[in-house]
């Protein structure tokens, strides 16, 4: 491991630096719905291996002197996997509300600093021998399709198992504080100017060839560095304004198909499809208050991830924008979230997110935090397995992912498996008091969007979207 990737990135350190507002907290939480018990011994054969493929899961972190680094990244001498894995039999009726009220705990629950930050619960005693486990895992170790690699390691294709090669297990980076402090110090350095070289040789060509062309992607990187880090000052719903501890989990089930097909109509992807349903949704919701719902504001993870990277680890940047709720046509809302999903896509700032998160990590908590109070909701759209998957020789029969609200009103969270899309609602109680009809009026909205039949328009012509497209949202 080298010096740089041995401490956490300045992303990673900004959902880290959160925790010291529990409202803030980056917890994700997963529930693995189970159509039997899985073999224990199996079990913990598995996750041992994939803790050491993924090696953060075994990481504890420790903090320079004087913050002169972000915290380090080192191997735990005293890590002990039974303490990350437990049992527990949940009391009769053991149904999903069961499941999702002990989720529910662990999202509101703090890390012990002094462990890996992730732990791994097996609930038993659920109707048909059934079972379901919950994974607790803080966003600094990953992000949602991270995680889905690191699953690769954990679930199998069969009942029966996977096979897998041996685990190469990496070297753990040793140094003394001060040591460690230069040596980070001296490759961050050497990195920027080895970037900033390049970027000068670069601009310099450019500039020679077209001066005016030069000066304008100036100050267009200038500019979309100011949208990325702008403050935000205002909460755009008028009724979703409270913000607390309380957390209440709830999932949504939508056939991919009823989220696909509409789509693929209109000329646009998955993920429009799925931002315009909650925009419906929340139109809905808001006209039960009666209240019009003309603009939210929405913070939606941009997967930066390559094929080169590391599972684990962020590797996404937080877009904020405001998107349109003004209209109940479908079609056009979905038209409206494309354009901005794709500006986004292509800002040029996204690259340099974790410059940005730099600067974040440099405000103090306090102003940040009432920056992200000020956002309505989190969206977030993970791909999943079209394919069945098992684990320790229990099949796989929903996943249900809980993103943090990290300061908004909600959480909606997406991910497929066997064509089934189960959106993970993380909602805090003091924004949403009433759940089940909150949830019933995003219900609305996902019905909306699959009965979605377009109007023939010009702009739209010869526009199809590519099957299953996510728009690399994570």
């Amino acid at each position: 491991m080298g010096i740089r990737e041995s401490h956490m990135t300045q992303s990673d350190l900004f959902t880290w630096s959160m925790e010291q507002d529990p409202a803030l907290r980056s917890t994700i939480v997963s529930v693995l719905v189970l159509d039997s018990e899985p073999e224990w011994d199996r079990l913990v054969r598995v996750f041992d291996r994939g803790t050491r493929v993924a090696p953060g899961f075994r990481h504890v972190l420790a903090a320079a002197p004087l913050g002169l680094t972000p915290p380090r990244w080192q191997y735990d001498p005293n890590f002990d996997l039974s303490w990350h894995l437990r049992r527990i039999a949940l009391p009769p009726p053991a149904d999903q509300a069961a499941v999702l009220e002990f989720a529910r705990n662990e999202v509101m629950t703090a890390f012990d600093p002094v462990r890996p930050l992730w732990t791994f619960t097996l609930l038993s005693g659920r109707p048909d021998s059934g079972s379901a486990a919950v994974l607790k895992v803080h966003h600094s170790l990953t992000d949602g399709v991270g995680g889905m690699q690191i699953a690769t390691e954990v679930l199998d294709f069969t009942r029966e198992g996977t096979e897998r090669g041996p685990v190469r297990e990496r070297e753990p980076h040793r140094a003394a504080p001060v040591a460690d402090v230069l040596a980070w110090n001296w490759s961050a350095g050497w990195g920027l100017v080895r970037g900033g070289a390049a970027a000068v040789a670069t601009a310099s060509v450019r500039a020679a060839a077209d001066p005016v062309g030069a000066v304008r992607d100036g100050a267009a990187m200038v500019s979309s560095l100011a949208r990325l880090a702008r403050p935000v000052t205002e909460t755009m719903s008028p009724v979703m304004i409270g913000r607390g501890l309380g957390r209440r989990l709830t999932v949504l089930e939508v056939p991919f198909a009823q989220l696909e097909e509409p789509a693929v109509r209109a000329g646009c992807t998955v993920n429009d499809a799925f931002l315009t349903a909650l925009l419906l949704g929340l139109r809905s919701y808001h006209r039960r208050y009666d209240v019009s719902l003309t603009r939210v504001r929405v913070t939606v993870p941009i997967s930066t991830r390559t094929a080169e990277d590391p599972p684990g680890g962020n590797r996404i940047t937080l877009a904020r924008f405001a998107v349109p709720a003004d209209t109940d046509d479908v079609g056009e809302l979905m038209w409206a979230v494309r354009g901005l999903v794709e500006r986004w896509r292509r800002e040029p700032a996204i690259p340099w997110s974790n410059a940005v998160a730099a600067v974040f990590n440099r405000l103090p908590a306090g102003a940040v935090a009432q920056m992200l109070r000020h956002v309505d909701f989190v969206a977030s759209d993970v791909a999943g397995s079209p394919v069945p998957l098992y684990l320790a020789g229990a099949e796989v029969e929903r996943i249900h992912a809980f993103g943090p609200t990290i300061g908004t009103a909600f959480n909606a969270t997406l991910i497929s498996h066997m064509g089934t899309c189960a959106v993970g609602i993380n909602a805090d109680t003091a924004a949403v008091p009433d759940l089940p009809e909150f949830t019933e009026c995003l219900a609305s909205g996902f019905r909306k969007v699959a009965a979605f039949a377009p109007q023939p328009n010009p702009r739209r012509d010869g526009m199809v979207a590519r099957s299953g497209e996510r728009s690399g949202i994570s």
